[in-house]
């Protein structure tokens, strides 16, 4: 899995207040001498925001910060991006923890301590940054239910000072380009007694009170004076915030196992030097300021060359929708055995006269956000898991509409009346086999990649996938196809267990879109192959692939040498969100882990 951008999702406090027009605000956390858990080295840190509803006052967790190996002080790289309105008492908390394994659940790691504040606060603060204490008192809070729990059951010590934690927050711009670069350096230090230096590269952005804020690092190049770093992509705002003159300084250090890495040197250059592209101008000397100061004759500690540059914008699912896209949606519902005679009231499928069953229910919400982005609203209806008449064969592809040439309905009212002549029509059989609706939708997306068209298939189940091998390959070749899947599972079996596609089954890096939606081509897509899953009644999705919004997710692996993991970030979906799956969020060039999400609609 690739490691998520360096910035949480976007999340609001209030889903009331979403039309509410804010200014949206990015929010830093370093921290320093917090307690160290660990009894060879230092601790392991990870940082957990939560945001506090308006109405019910519960805490929710917004995101993650990654894990940064073996420190004390830690400078954590990926941001908080959250609305601000000036108005609003807008209550956050954030929890330290060392961070002992792999597991997503907090309480499985170590408690550092935790601060409250307000996001007035920070930006009102001098500089609008703001120190606070962490604290661990008699009682901590429960990270997934927000009720105290004893902080000594957690690894706290009542009492004890527990370090500072430095917020910092800046207004970010409306720049959307997204910048790509590579570097590569030449005779840099020796700093390893027994062998070359380790260097690796941190980039931070200047703030308006002459501090610097982190805002990228590269991977980490074992054994040589002339790395050669691999390209990476980083918003323009999160590096300069939109200002092209804003200086950008870069250190260089050797990396250490110990987590004391060697200052090798620093420069300073500007968006506006570094978009002149590879020339005499972007050849930086390294230089130590303190070897500088006692030598008379020192002249550098190597240099650093830009080796390539290039600029796009970032596209939203809005501007390929003003791009000319349209979103083909197709539905696939479950009519296997296990959901119960359709005349009986106890079935998912049973019709009653006075309101919509599980599956219509389902069907309704997805469709009639989706259905406003396809101008024709000619929707491919099928069926999977039952016996057709007249000779009984068993189907996993079948058109609702009992046209094979054909299987599109006239709309969500189209959908639901195919949907309830199959049930009059059709035996319900089984198994659950979803390979075949994948790879049926998967291959009318790969007829059109022009970036015009991008496919949704809904899949609604009651139970268990039965092919999960072929399913995992339908998904797998798909990948990199203009497409979303939401698989919406209904009624009582158990969805609440692991995955049903683990996330190690996505390529590492899907090819990012295209930049222009309004100039079409063959790479240019409005989407990456997404798979979102919906257990039980919509409690609960499951997001695969590429994606941005995801709560409670498993870390993943971090740039060689970093010793860094990050868990992913968290947000909540309601309804009207739904019209961003896919498209909107694809745009970004990472694959998150699987992740927990809120619908509450369902």
């Amino acid at each position: 899995m690739e490691q998520p951008e360096d910035m949480a999702s976007l999340s609001e406090f209030d889903s009331l207040a979403g039309s509410i027009p804010a200014t949206k605000v990015e929010i830093t956390v370093s921290c320093r001498n917090l307690l160290d858990k660990d009894m060879f080295s230092k601790s392991d840190p990870l940082c957990v925001m939560y945001t506090q509803g308006m109405e019910n006052k519960q805490w929710r967790e917004f995101g993650r910060t990654e894990v940064i190996d073996n420190t004390l002080n830690p400078d954590f790289v990926r941001k908080f991006i959250v609305d601000y309105f000036f108005e609003e008492k807008q209550n956050l908390r954030f929890d330290l923890y060392d961070v002992d394994s792999k597991s997503p659940d907090l309480s499985k790691h170590d408690f550092l301590g935790q601060a409250f504040c307000t996001l007035g606060e920070i930006v009102g603060s001098p500089g609008s940054r703001l120190e606070k204490s962490l604290t661990i008192g008699a009682f901590s809070l429960n990270s997934r239910t927000g009720k105290p729990m004893p902080a000594v059951s957690n690894g706290g010590v009542p009492g004890k000072k527990c370090g500072t934690i430095i917020l910092s927050a800046e207004e970010l711009s409306n720049c959307r380009d997204v910048a790509t670069m590579q570097f590569c350096a030449n005779k840099l230090d020796k700093k390893d007694f027994f062998g070359k230096s380790d260097p690796f590269l941190v980039f931070y952005r200047s703030n308006e009170d002459g501090t610097f804020t982190i805002c990228h690092k590269t991977e980490v190049v074992k054994n040589t004076l002339n790395p050669v770093w691999q390209t990476f992509s980083i918003p323009v705002r999160a590096l300069c915030n939109g200002d092209y003159d804003r200086t950008i300084k870069v250190e260089v250090y050797d990396w250490d196992r110990d987590g004391s890495h060697d200052f090798i040197g620093e420069f300073t250059t500007s968006y506006r030097e570094l978009a002149r592209g590879q020339s005499q101008f972007n050849i930086y000397e390294v230089v130590n300021p303190k070897k500088k100061m006692k030598k008379k004759k020192y002249v550098n500690s190597g240099t650093v060359t830009l080796l390539s540059f290039a600029v796009e914008s970032e596209c939203t699912f809005l501007d390929y929708i003003k791009g000319g896209t349209q979103i083909n949606f197709t539905v696939a519902i479950d009519f296997t055995a296990s959901n119960g005679n359709p005349s009986q009231s106890t079935s998912l499928h049973y019709m009653s006269p006075y309101q919509l069953n599980a599956y219509a229910l389902a069907l309704t919400a997805v469709g009639e956000i989706i259905q406003h982005y396809d101008s024709d609203k000619m929707f491919p209806a099928l069926g999977f898991g039952a016996k057709l008449p007249p000779d009984g064969r068993v189907s996993h592809e079948f058109p609702l509409n009992g046209n094979q040439e054909n299987p599109s309905c006239c709309g969500i009212d189209g959908i639901l009346e195919a949907y309830h002549h199959s049930l009059r029509t059709v035996q319900l059989y089984g198994p659950t086999n979803f390979a075949p609706v994948v790879t049926h939708v998967a291959r009318n997306a790969a007829a059109v990649q022009d970036g015009s068209q991008y496919s949704v298939l809904l899949i609604i189940t009651d139970g268990v996938i039965s092919d999960m091998a072929q399913t995992k390959e339908a998904i797998v070749n798909a990948a990199k196809l203009p497409m979303s899947i939401i698989i919406i599972g209904v009624g009582q079996a158990e969805f609440d267990g692991e995955s049903p596609l683990p996330p190690d089954m996505f390529p590492q890096r899907l090819q990012a879109l295209g930049s222009d939606p309004s100039q079409k081509s063959k790479d240019s897509h409005p989407g990456l192959c997404e798979t979102v899953w919906v257990s039980r009644q919509g409690v609960r999705v499951r997001l695969f692939a590429q994606g941005g919004v995801c709560q409670g997710a498993y870390p993943t692996p971090t740039p060689q040498g970093c010793g860094e993991e990050a868990p992913s970030h968290s947000s909540s979906l309601h309804p009207g969100i739904l019209r961003g799956v896919g498209a909107g969020r694809a745009a970004r060039d990472w694959a998150p882990p699987v992740s927990w999400l809120q619908l509450s609609h369902l």
